[in-house]
């Protein structure tokens, strides 16, 4: 089937709109000819799309479905006219990442001024999500890389394995847990506690674990970055779950100690997520194998990857 993208905008807009007259008005259409346009859609189709009902028109299932793709293709359309202008200006390359918020406000702000650097005719798109819309969004090709933690349904996508990390409790020097070699997370819940923002994949994580546990955390104050949540924690005024390779970045400097948490979900295994690893354009791989080369030296072998399905139930948070 062979579809003109001024026939699924059209479509597109009467799905959103519930009126073809209003439809047509957007699109700059003469009622006639998006009754028309309409109708040629459905006879490709094979299937009728849309119920036309005294007040407008409603979508049947296999519109929704056809509204659901049309959308994907106009949003793949717009992407591809965004980058060629792009490279009108000299540009070789434009990549869209999706990452969790450790990815977004711990790591790659080390990683990517290199990457740039090495590849100036290279911009990257970078948005934060949480874990679970990351992979639908590389699925989708709404992003070229996808950044997760934890074990969760990868989709069918080429995973990764670039790093392991993990989370620790951390607290000022002073604070009576400063002394634990190790804690679980439920001891730590009647203290006051430093947060990420609300929206953070992390301080949702965190929120489901409470949930099941029945308790919430006492937060004093929600912040948005590992950098401002450990300097609040040395401070004094509460604790804080962060990844250990931000607690250690700033443990000199903040006088901050670091308690190791006995909760299994507390070890996070890092991965890629791409569509065709093999597919991949130039420059997209090189930002695979700068993040694996930069842990290449400070990881272990990788363990088995991703898991599907229920299990990922508390593991697929970060």
């Amino acid at each position: 089937m062979l579809f003109d993208l001024t026939d699924l905008r059209l479509f597109v807009a009467t799905a959103e709109l519930g009126n073809l007259t209003r439809a047509a008005e957007r699109q700059h259409l003469s009622l006639a000819a998006a009754s028309a346009r309409i109708k040629a859609l459905e006879t490709q189709a094979g299937l009728q799309l849309l119920q036309r009902e005294a007040r407008g028109v409603r979508l049947l299932p296999p519109g929704e479905a056809f509204l659901h793709h049309a959308r994907l293709v106009l949003h793949q359309a717009d992407q591809l006219r965004a980058d060629l202008l792009e490279y009108g200006g000299g540009l070789r390359g434009h990549l869209r990442v999706f990452a969790n918020t450790t990815a977004v406000t711990d790591f790659l702000p080390e990683i990517l001024p290199g990457f740039l650097a090495a590849n100036p005719r290279i911009n990257v798109d970078l948005q934060e999500k949480p874990n679970a819309q990351i992979p639908r969004g590389v699925r989708d090709g709404r992003a070229d890389i996808g950044i997760v933690a934890g074990q969760m349904d990868t989709l069918g996508l080429d995973t990764i394995h670039f790093s392991t990390d993990r989370l620790v409790l951390v607290t000022s020097r002073q604070h009576r847990f400063a002394r634990r070699r190790r804690i679980s997370f439920a001891e730590t819940l009647d203290e006051d506690a430093i947060g990420m923002q609300q929206g953070s994949t992390l301080q949702a994580f965190l929120g489901q674990i409470t949930d099941n546990l029945g308790k919430r955390q006492k937060l004093r104050i929600q912040l948005g970055s590992f950098d401002a949540m450990c300097r609040m924690i040395g401070s004094g005024v509460g604790i804080g779950v962060v990844p250990e390779s931000a607690a250690r970045r700033n443990q000199e400097s903040m006088q901050l100690a670091l308690v190791e948490l006995s909760d299994p979900w507390c070890v996070r295994e890092r991965y890629l997520l791409v569509r065709d690893r093999a597919a991949l354009p130039v420059y997209a791989q090189a930002l695979v194998e700068t993040l694996c080369r930069h842990y290449s030296d400070a990881q272990a072998e990788p363990p088995d990857g991703p898991i599907s399905g229920q299990k990922q139930a508390l593991a697929g948070g970060l």
